[in-house]
C-alpha cells in the first residue's frame, strides 16, 4: 500500500511548539513512522520553506517528506497560504507524474490540505481520508476574548471537504458530534481513532532523575513546579496560567513556586515578550522561566522536572501534551474542553477545570500542590492512563481504515459537490 499524506502548511519535520507547528505535526510524524514500519509506503507532501531542505527527505525506510515549492520560501504566513493552493497541488501532481508514482489513498491534514486532497482525489481517482485537527466553527465557539475569529471562507472550505471526503477521521466522540452539529456530516462517514504518545520515550523518572532534570533547567530542587508546554498564543492559554500563578502568590507570598513555560510564539500578533511583560506586570516574573521549544527527547526533561503540567487551552481536539506528561508520570491540570476530558482522567490522573478564571485555576493548582500524597498518587495513575494511548495502536486503526476505504471506495469518490 502507498499513502499520500498532505500537510501543506506545516512540515512533520518542523519543531513543535513554535509557529504553526504543534500537536498536528507530532500526529503526522508519529503515525507516518508507525505506518512505514508496518511496510506501508508513505509520502508526506508539505510546502517548502527553505531552499536547503531539498525536494525529498528520506526519513526512514518507507517514509519520506516531499517539499513542494509553492510561493516564496519565507514571509508567507498561514493566512496567505490559500493563494498557493493551486501552485501546491500542481507541484504534487508534477512530482508524482515525473516519479511515476501511484497511490492507494490520500490522507489530508487540516483544511488547507483537505482542499488539495479533494482535487487530487478526483485526478487520481482514489479515496480521500481527511483529519481536520481543528475546525473554524469550533474555534469560534471557544475563542478567547483576545483572539480573532476564523473566517467564513475557511468554514466554507471545511464544509466542502466534509461533503466530499470518503472518510473523516477524528480523535474523539466529541469531535464527531461537532462535525455533525456544525457541518451536517453523515455519521457513517466519521471514524473515531484516538491519537497516542511515545510511551517508550515519555517515561517516569526516578527521584534522582527528577533532581537532575531540575538542575539542567536551573529550577530549585525543593520548589513546587508547574509547567506549560505548547505554542504561545492566547488560544492555548499561557496567560491563564500566568494569572493563576499571580493569584497563588497574592494569597501566599511565601509560596515556593516556580513555573516553566516551554514554547514559541504562534500567529502574527503573538510574541514571547507579551507573556514576559504580563508576568512582570503581575509581579511574578522571577518565578517564571521561559524556554524555547524543545525536541521530544529534551521535552521529557521538562515533564519530569514538573510537579504538575498545566493545559489551560480554550479548546483541544485531544491534547497530546497532556498524554505525554502523564506518560512521564506527571499529573495534569487541564481545561474541561474538547478532548481533554478523555486525555485526562479527572480525579485520577489529574484535574479538570471548568473555566479559565485565574481564581478557579489557582484553587485547583493549590489543592494539588499542597497535597503531596494525592499529587504523587495521581502521577502514578497517570502512567497507566497514558499507556492506553499509543502510536502503534493509532497506526493499526488507520491501516484498517485505509484498507476498508480502498476496498469499498464509493461512487461519490469521483464526483464533486459544492458547498456554501
Amino acid at each position: 500500500m502507498r499513502v499520500a499524506m498532505i500537510s501543506m502548511h506545516t512540515s512533520p519535520l518542523q519543531q513543535p511548539g513554535s509557529g504553526d507547528a504543534g500537536g498536528m505535526n507530532v500526529y503526522i510524524a508519529s503515525t507516518a513512522r508507525q505506518l512505514a514500519r508496518k511496510g506501508i509506503s508513505v509520502d508526506v507532501y508539505t510546502r517548502a520553506t527553505r531552499p536547503s531542505q531539498g525536494e525529498v527527505v528520506e526519513v526512514e525506510p518507507n517514509l519520506r517528506v516531499v517539499n513542494i515549492v509553492a510561493g516564496p520560501y519565507e514571509g508567507l504566513d498561514k493566512e496567505a497560504l490559500p493563494t498557493q493552493l493551486a501552485a501546491f497541488a500542481g507541484g504534487v501532481l508534477l512530482f508524482a507524474r515525473c516519479a511515476a508514482l501511484s497511490y492507494d489513498v490520500i490522507h489530508s491534514h487540516y483544511w488547507l490540505s483537505g482542499q488539495v486532497g479533494w482535487l487530487l482525489r478526483d485526478v487520481w481517482r482514489i479515496p480521500l481520508v481527511h483529519t481536520a485537527h481543528t475546525l473554524a466553527a469550533v474555534k469560534n465557539e471557544h475563542i478567547s476574548a483576545e483572539d480573532s475569529p476564523e473566517s467564513e471562507a475557511r468554514r466554507i472550505c471545511e464544509q466542502q471537504i466534509v461533503d466530499n471526503a470518503d472518510r473523516l477521521v477524528v480523535n474523539t466522540r466529541e469531535e464527531a458530534d461537532n462535525l455533525q452539529r456544525h457541518y451536517d456530516a453523515a455519521p457513517d462517514s466519521i471514524t473515531v481513532i484516538p491519537p497516542g504518545a511515545d510511551t517508550e520515550l515519555f517515561t517516569p523518572g526516578t527521584e534522582r532523575a527528577t533532581e537532575r532534570c531540575r538542575r539542567e533547567l536551573g529550577i530549585p530542587l525543593h520548589a513546587k513546579v508547574v509547567a506549560f508546554v505548547g505554542r504561545l498564543q492566547e488560544f492555548k492559554g499561557p496567560q491563564v496560567l500566568i494569572r493563576a500563578v499571580a493569584e497563588l502568590v497574592r494569597r501566599d507570598p511565601q509560596r515556593n513556586l516556580r513555573v516553566i513555560v516551554c514554547g514559541g510564539p504562534s500567529g502574527r500578533s503573538a510574541t514571547p515578550e507579551q507573556y514576559r511583560e504580563l508576568a512582570e506586570e503581575l509581579g511574578v516574573a522571577r518565578r517564571i522561566r521561559f524556554l524555547d521549544p524543545r525536541p521530544p527527547e529534551e521535552l521529557v526533561t521538562v515533564y519530569r522536572a514538573a510537579d504538575i503540567v498545566a493545559v489551560p487551552s480554550y479548546n483541544e481536539s485531544f491534547g497530546l501534551v497532556a498524554i505525554e506528561a502523564q506518560a512521564a508520570g506527571t499529573p495534569v491540570v487541564a481545561s474541561r474542553v474538547g478532548g481533554l476530558p478523555i486525555a485526562v482522567a479527572d480525579g485520577k490522573s489529574g484535574r479538570l477545570v471548568g473555566s479559565h478564571e485565574p481564581g478557579d485555576w489557582a484553587d485547583v493548582l493549590s489543592e494539588l500542590l499542597d497535597d503531596d500524597d494525592t499529587r504523587i498518587a495521581m502521577g502514578e495513575a497517570a502512567v497507566g492512563h497514558a499507556a492506553e494511548f499509543s502510536w502503534p495502536r493509532t497506526a493499526t486503526h488507520l491501516e484498517d481504515l485505509y484498507r476498508a476505504v480502498t476496498a469499498h471506495a464509493p461512487e461519490r469518490c469521483y464526483s464533486r459537490r459544492a458547498a456554501g
